[in-house]
């Protein structure tokens, strides 16, 4: 989905002009297969847009150039159109929307007092961030001056004539606006009447000129106000209860992370006029809180494993060993995503917690084993009795990692398919930590259990009554 805004007050035969223009330079892109086109949206519409603004869907074909490379060029055929272009998905732009009131990953949001002051602030930002590596699509919200008619009451010459200050701005806004008169009904049809002046007895002269009825007799209105022609600006956007412009933009597809920090290094080094402040707002807002929940809540889960696993084996060693297997996955996972260009986010964090509980898994099978050919088949513990046990527990583990490894194939081979934008990281984490975790796994579990085990295997198998996974060997089934 793309974006397109063009100067506030574009007619809608120009803003058509321009996005069948958009159209055609998009068309042009080989992977393009269709392009569809709105321009401006109805004013009781959730999302109301002018007839200046248009949104153009574009289906793109598999080819072998990569996603990123193709917005690229997109942006570059339309960067000679008199308009700005973002681009991104029709539930990102929504998602965006609803986190930080533009349609767009970042924004940032310079708040003050004086329109013009603002205008200005937004444009030395623009210039700053445009210096930004990976920034694509930046763009200042669109606040032009534009021709208006004010209408300044004088207050003491309407209490002159009779009139309070709320009756007299009520018969202009009347007179210019509108007021409801009556509603119409025909058959299944309503209709609202409105009175208001003709368009052609609405300039400024001809509004000083009208006459208006008050309780002094009819009098025209540059008695009791002043009429004329300004400029202003088109729309004046608050938040909080204070004056603000936008300056938003998109990523390339890069690491997001890199780019935040080098905004907020760009907003730190900016002066500001008193009054004046700055906030940074988008995605990352969201992907930073989820981090940081993410990872306290891996935390919290990796204590529990441990208590779990100590309350199973009566061993701070054994448990240790099991929970080795984690860094061991990561250590594949790492790699993966560098290999593949995944960036962290947190759908490869949701991946790492879930590796971390197939990798202790592997640690536990062969753990549990080893102690129960001890316990129950009078193994005694030695080198021999680890690599008998290493090979018994072999082809489950290679079962399980390998079944898990095919499930996740399609995923890892659909990364610029549309929506796979989240499973695509989950997957890569997954698969490089299994191929690390159940190789790493086969050679260090072993070592490890026979340097520290030791200890903690005759401990159990001199307590415990039964096997450390509840039942004795021949009741496993693998």
């Amino acid at each position: 989905m793309l974006g397109l805004v063009m100067q506030p007050g574009t007619s809608l035969v120009e803003a058509n002009r321009i996005g069948a223009v958009a159209e055609t330079l998009i068309r042009q892109v080989p992977e393009v297969t269709q392009v569809g086109r709105r321009t401006g949206r109805a004013e009781l519409d959730e999302h109301a847009e002018g007839v200046h603004s248009a949104e153009i869907d574009v289906d793109l074909k598999r080819s072998e150039r990569d996603r990123e490379t193709i917005m690229a060029e997109i942006r570059e055929r339309l960067s000679s159109l008199p308009a700005q272009a973002t681009i991104g998905q029709p539930i990102s732009h929504r998602l965006d929307h609803l986190l930080s009131g533009v349609r767009a990953q970042i924004a940032v949001k310079i708040f003050g007092d004086g329109t013009d002051t603002l205008r200005g602030l937004a444009e030395e930002m623009r210039g700053k961030l445009a210096t930004v590596p990976g920034l694509v699509d930046l763009t200042v919200e669109k606040q032009v001056l534009i021709p208006q008619i004010t209408v300044r009451l004088d207050h003491r010459k309407a209490a002159q004539m009779g009139l309070s200050p709320g009756e007299a701005i009520r018969v202009l806004q009347a007179l210019t606006d509108g007021a409801h008169g009556a509603d119409i009904v025909d058959g299944p049809r309503r209709y609202e009447l409105v009175l208001r002046l003709p368009d052609q007895q609405r300039s400024p002269q001809d509004l000083a000129r009208t006459l208006i009825d008050t309780p002094a007799g009819r009098i025209p209105v540059s008695s009791i106000a002043t009429v004329e022609e300004t400029d202003g600006p088109n729309q004046i956007g608050r938040e909080n209860g204070r004056r603000r412009i936008i300056v938003y933009a998109n990523t390339d597809g890069g690491d997001m992370g890199r780019v935040i920090a080098d905004i907020r290094e760009i907003i730190k080094t900016t002066p500001l006029p008193p009054g004046n402040f700055i906030s940074l707002e988008g995605q990352f807002q969201a992907q930073e809180q989820a981090t940081r929940l993410i990872a306290g809540l891996s935390v919290v889960s990796l204590a529990m494993m441990f208590l779990v696993l100590y309350s199973r084996y009566q061993s701070v060693v054994l448990a240790g060993i099991v929970m080795a297997n984690i860094p061991l996955a990561l250590i594949g996972s790492v790699a993966a995503m560098w290999i593949a260009g995944v960036s962290l986010s947190v759908a490869s964090m949701v991946g790492f917690i879930t590796l971390a509980g197939i990798a202790t898994r592997n640690g536990i099978l062969k753990i549990s084993h080893y102690i129960n050919l001890v316990k129950f088949e009078g193994e005694s513990f030695s080198q021999a009795m680890i690599v008998r046990g290493s090979l018994e527990r072999l082809t489950p583990v290679l079962m399980t990692a390998l079944v898990a490894a095919f499930a996740l194939t399609p995923l890892l081979l659909a990364a610029d398919a549309p929506g796979k934008e989240i499973l695509h990281p989950v997957a890569v984490v997954i698969f490089g930590g299994l191929v690390s975790s159940t190789l790493l796994d086969t050679l260090l579990t072993p070592v490890l259990f026979w340097l520290f085990g030791e200890k903690a295997t005759k401990r159990l198998t001199q307590s415990e009554p039964e096997s450390p996974d509840g039942a004795p060997e021949a009741q496993e089934a693998y």
